[in-house]
């Protein structure tokens, strides 16, 4: 049985330590709210992103260095990010979040969700069994595996136009897929593309299958691309989008969309009350996943949980 501390009851808890989490933190320590903040990497998917060029004061900055001031942000308020695994959620019989890790049992007042999300698979033949052997999720990681090399992302928003444009550094040749008629970048990186004699951009094409001898060596297209069906790659980087992670939200019946993301209100409070979400899992910021509107909405959720703990204030209606 795990280690209890159940004398110990704090104001809040924080699972995830991304934008919205970390966001969060540097809130709560202002409120001087006694709080946890639980996260298995600072950072989780910022750390894969390799320029950000839209976050207000720096002009051009990478995911990791603008995560490592978040953490340097938080640590300065005497806050440690705790790398234990949050395994379960429940709410006891006084009204009090129960939080069990794989090492004890914390109890908290209030909760905020904000553990982000995961690299969406395309579900197609050779994915899963060429994972590793050239297909990717992170650019950052793997982008140096293929200098000289072709290869290919899928997809057509923000994150593929950014990975496309890291990999012109590494690759010989970069062809950026898209289902879409229209690339839904922003015209910003689209410029960047256009410009690049490295990338080529097929619309309106979808992948069907990865295929090759051990490793990657060609993509299967639905439409005909110069006489014919098939890209040959070396590489494929997968940028169709992500999942959030709502599974502790389910367990203690968080509401959540027909996408998975979780309903909040204006105050970043779900049905559940004294549960809070922020991030690339809520409905909020007419879901416009940014570094900028993550930390946003963390700084909102850590303001509800002020005014809930400290203040007494109800919450916004019920969802």
């Amino acid at each position: 049985m795990l280690n209890a501390k159940m004398d110990k009851v704090y104001d809040l808890i924080i699972i995830g330590a991304g934008p919205a989490g970390l966001a969060a933190s540097v809130y709560a320590s202002r409120y001087k709210l006694e709080h946890l903040i639980f996260g298995a990497e600072a950072g989780g998917q910022m750390n894969e992103i390799y320029d950000i060029e839209n976050w207000p004061g720096d002009t051009r900055i990478s995911g990791h260095d603008l995560i490592a001031r978040f953490v340097s942000h938080v640590e300065n308020y005497g806050v440690k990010i705790k790398k234990e695994s949050v395994g379960s959620v429940r709410k006891n019989d006084e009204g009090l979040f129960v939080v069990e890790t794989s090492r004890e049992t914390y109890l908290s007042r209030t909760l905020i969700l904000s553990m982000g999300a995961k690299a969406r698979k395309m579900n197609i033949p050779g994915e899963k069994e060429f994972t590793g052997c050239g297909v990717s999720y992170c650019a950052t990681c793997d982008a140096g595996f293929f200098r000289d090399k072709i290869v290919a992302v899928v997809g057509g928003g923000n994150s593929a136009a950014v990975v496309a444009l890291e990999l012109v550094d590494f690759a010989a040749k970069v062809y950026l897929v898209s289902v879409e008629e229209k690339l839904t970048a922003e015209p910003a990186w689209l410029e960047k593309i256009a410009a690049s004699p490295k990338i080529e951009v097929i619309k309106d094409t979808h992948v069907l299958e990865i295929k090759g001898e051990g490793k990657v060596e060609k993509i299967v297209l639905d439409k005909v691309h110069e006489d014919r069906t098939y890209l040959s790659v070396d590489g494929v980087f997968i940028e169709v989008g992500t999942e959030p992670g709502v599974e502790l939200a389910q367990k203690i019946g968080v509401v959540i969309d027909a996408q998975n993301y979780i309903y909040v209100k204006e105050d970043m409070s779900t049905n559940v009350p004294g549960c809070f979400a922020a991030g690339d899992i809520t409905t909020g910021s007419n879901k416009f996943r940014q570094v900028l509107t993550a930390a946003a909405e963390g700084s909102i959720a850590a303001n509800g949980a002020y005014k809930q703990v400290k203040l007494n204030q109800p919450l916004t209606k019920t969802i």
